[in-house]
C-alpha cells in the first residue's frame, strides 16, 4: 500500500486495526463486484485485486445498507404515548369535516419509535456533501463557506421575529439594514439605483430586462419602442438569460464568441445595425472564465444602436472592490448574495438577487422603496434629509414612483439573506473584500496551473475566479467529462460543473472560490490528475466509477424520465 505524503502514523495505524479487524471477521470481501475498494473513516483499504492511487476522503457514510423509514416500521410501535381524556370528548366531525377526514386509519405510514426517527434522519443525513465538509468547485456557482458570524447576526431575535406586516415605526431597524446594504451595493457596483426585492438571481435578471423595456417604452414611446424587441445574448450565456428576455417580450438572437472565448465585436456591430436592438444581456466575466476586456466598447457599440447593457452578476466574485460594472458603461445589473455575498444556496437559502441600474433606470425599480428621512428634534417635521444638525433619521417605505415596474417579490424580500449579506460586507471592509476577491481569481489560476499538464485547457488567456477544461484527452481512451466527475466523487470531493458552458464540448468548470486553502487546492489537483492518469492506465475504473458511495452508477435518463418519488409495499410495486 502507497501512502500519500501527508498520511500520519494515527491514520495508518487506524487502517491496519480496520484490516485485522476485517480479517478475524473471515476476510475482506466487498460489498460490490465492480469495486473492490471498502473505505474507513478517512482512507481506503485496497484489495491486491484491485489497482487504484491512495485516496483520501472525507468521513465515510455511517451507514451503507440503511433501510426506508417505511421498511423499519414494526407493527404496534409508536413514538409517542398521550394522557388518559380528562376533558369532554368533541366529535371528530365537529372539528374537520368529514370530506377531509383520512379513512384508512393512517394505513402504510410507518409505525416507529422516536429512537427510530432520530438515528434513521441523523444516519442519512451523513450522505449529504456540505460546505462544511469540503470545497464544492462548482462553476459559475460561487459555493463559498457560510460564516457562522452572519448566521449569528442573521438570529438575532428583534429581526428573526419581526412580523412582515409590522408598521414602519416598529420596523426602522429592519428598514436601516436594507437601507445600508443599499448602499454598500450601490458602492460595490457604482450603479446607484438599487432594488432587493428579487428573490434569486434569474428573478433579479428577469427584473432588469422589465426596467429596460419599461425605459425604452418610456423612451421612445409605446409605437416606437413596438419595434425595438430583441435581445442580445452571448452564444456562452447562461440559460436563463434568454428564458428572462422571453418572458419578458424580447425575441433572442445569439451574439459568436471568438476563439479566445470572448464576444464577437463584429458580429455585434452586424446585429445592432438592424435597428430594433432593445440591449445586450453580457456575463463579465463570461462563463468561460474570462474577463471581457473590451467591454467599454461593447457598451458604446449597444449604446450607440439606441441599447442598453445588462450585466449578469453571477460572476461578481472576480470583481468586487477591484472594478464596478457602472464604469464600464453597464446600465443594469443583477447581483446573487447567495454568490458573491456568502448567503446560503439551496436548501440554506433562500436567494436573493438584489437589481442594481444607473440614475437614469432609477425610476423604473420596484416599489416600494426604502428611502430616508429626516425628524426634527424640535418640532417633529420631517424635512429632507440632513437638514439640521441633531435631525434623527426615519426610514419609510415610497411608492411614490409612477414609472415603476411594480412590485416583484411580496412584501420588501428575502430579509433574512439581507442581513447575511450586510454582515459579510462589514465585517470585511473594502480591504477585505478586495483580498477575497485576489484570493478567488489566485485559487482559479492556482488550479489552471496545477491542471494544464493533464486536462485540455481551451484559452490560453488567464482565468478570472474559474476556469474551463475538457476531456479531449481522456476521450481517446473512452473516458469522457461525466466519468471524470462521478470519479471525483471517490476522492471524497464534490463535483465540477459539467458539459457547461455549452459551446465548449466536455466542459469541466471548476470555480474554487476564496473559501479554499492551498492545502486543499493541492489534494483537488492530485486528485484530479490522479483520475487522468487512471483514464489511461485503467480507463474500466473510471468508467464505473463511483465505487464508495451507497449507490453506484445510476440510469440517468431513466431516472429522469420514469422517477419512483414514493414508497408502496412489495406486494403493491
Amino acid at each position: 500500500m502507497r501512502w500519500l505524503k501527508d498520511s500520519t502514523t494515527l491514520r495508518k495505524d487506524s487502517d491496519e486495526r480496520f484490516i485485522n479487524h476485517r480479517e478475524h471477521r473471515g476476510g475482506t470481501k466487498t460489498r460490490r463486484k465492480k469495486s473492490a475498494l471498502s473505505v474507513t473513516s478517512v482512507s481506503s483499504v485496497v484489495n491486491p485485486d484491485y489497482k487504484m492511487h491512495s485516496i483520501t476522503k472525507v468521513t465515510t457514510h455511517l451507514s451503507h445498507n440503511e433501510a426506508l423509514i417505511f421498511e423499519r416500521s414494526q407493527p404496534g410501535r409508536a413514538g409517542f404515548s398521550l394522557p388518559s381524556l380528562d376533558v369532554d370528548e368533541i366529535p371528530l366531525d365537529d372539528i374537520v369535516p368529514q370530506q377531509f377526514q383520512r379513512e384508512d386509519d393512517l394505513a402504510e405510514m410507518p409505525e416507529v419509535t422516536e429512537v427510530d426517527v432520530i438515528r434513521h434522519f441523523t444516519r442519512i443525513s451523513a450522505w449529504n456533501y456540505s460546505i462544511d465538509q469540503g470545497m464544492y468547485p462548482l462553476g459559475s456557482c460561487t459555493m463559498k463557506y457560510n460564516s457562522r458570524l452572519n448566521e449569528k447576526v442573521a438570529r438575532i431575535a428583534g429581526f428573526a421575529n419581526l412580523h412582515p406586516l409590522a408598521s414602519e415605526a416598529e420596523a426602522q431597524g429592519a428598514l436601516q439594514v436594507i437601507h445600508e446594504l443599499q448602499q454598500h451595493l450601490a458602492e460595490i457596483t457604482g450603479l446607484p439605483g438599487i432594488s432587493l426585492q428579487p428573490a434569486a438571481g434569474a428573478h433579479g435578471e428577469m427584473t432588469g430586462i422589465m426596467i429596460i423595456r419599461a425605459f425604452i417604452d418610456t423612451r421612445d414611446g409605446k409605437g416606437a419602442s413596438a419595434k425595438r424587441r430583441t435581445m442580445l445574448i452571448p452564444d456562452s450565456a447562461h440559460g436563463t438569460n434568454p428564458a428572462s428576455a422571453h418572458l419578458s417580450g424580447f425575441t433572442v438572437r445569439t451574439i459568436r464568441s471568438t476563439t479566445e472565448g470572448l464576444t464577437d465585436l463584429d458580429h455585434l456591430r452586424e446585429l445592432c445595425s438592424h435597428g430594433d436592438v432593445a440591449g445586450l444581456m453580457l456575463t463579465n466575466p463570461n462563463t468561460l472564465g474570462l474577463f471581457e476586456r473590451n467591454i467599454q466598447e461593447i457598451c458604446r457599440i449597444v449604446h450607440d444602436a439606441g441599447g442598453l447593457v445588462y450585466m449578469d452578476g453571477a460572476n461578481m466574485n472576480a470583481l468586487v472592490g477591484v472594478a464596478r460594472p457602472g464604469d464600464m458603461g453597464v446600465d443594469v445589473i443583477h447581483l446573487n448574495l447567495h454568490k458573491t455575498f456568502s448567503t446560503p444556496h439551496g436548501g440554506g437559502g433562500p436567494g436573493s438577487g438584489p437589481c442594481c441600474c444607473t440614475k437614469e433606470l432609477e425610476p423604473f425599480l420596484p416599489v416600494p422603496r426604502v428611502v430616508v428621512r429626516t425628524r426634527s428634534g424640535s418640532d417633529g417635521v420631517e424635512h429632507a434629509t440632513g437638514t439640521k444638525a441633531g435631525d434623527s433619521a426615519a426610514f419609510k417605505l415610497d411608492f411614490d414612483y409612477p414609472q415603476s415596474i411594480g412590485r416583484v417579490k411580496a412584501f420588501l424580500g428575502n430579509y433574512g439573506m439581507m442581513l447575511r449579506a450586510l454582515a459579510y460586507i462589514l465585517t470585511h471592509g473594502y480591504d477585505g473584500l478586495c483580498e477575497a476577491t485576489e484570493a478567488a481569481v489566485l485559487n482559479s489560476r492556482y488550479i489552471a496551473h496545477g491542471l494544464v499538464s493533464d486536462y485540455e485547457k481551451p484559452f490560453d488567456a488567464p482565468p478570472m475566479h474559474e476556469v474551463v477544461f475538457t476531456d479531449k484527452r481522456q476521450a481517446r481512451k473512452g473516458v469522457h467529462t461525466l466519468d471524470i466527475a462521478k470519479r471525483l466523487i471517490d476522492y471524497g470531493f464534490h463535483p465540477m460543473t459539467i458539459y457547461f458552458p455549452l459551446i465548449v464540448s466536455g466542459a469541466m468548470l471548476i470555480e474554487p472560490t476564496e473559501s479554499v486553502g492551498r492545502q486543499e487546492l493541492d489534494q483537488f489537483i492530485e486528485a484530479m490528475r490522479s483520475i487522468a492518469r487512471e483514464a489511461i492506465e485503467d480507463p474500466e475504473l473510471v468508467l464505473n466509477a463511483p465505487h464508495t458511495t451507497r449507490i453506484g452508477r445510476l440510469d440517468e435518463a431513466a431516472a429522469a424520465r420514469k422517477p419512483v418519488l414514493r414508497w408502496r409495499p412489495a406486494q403493491a410495486c
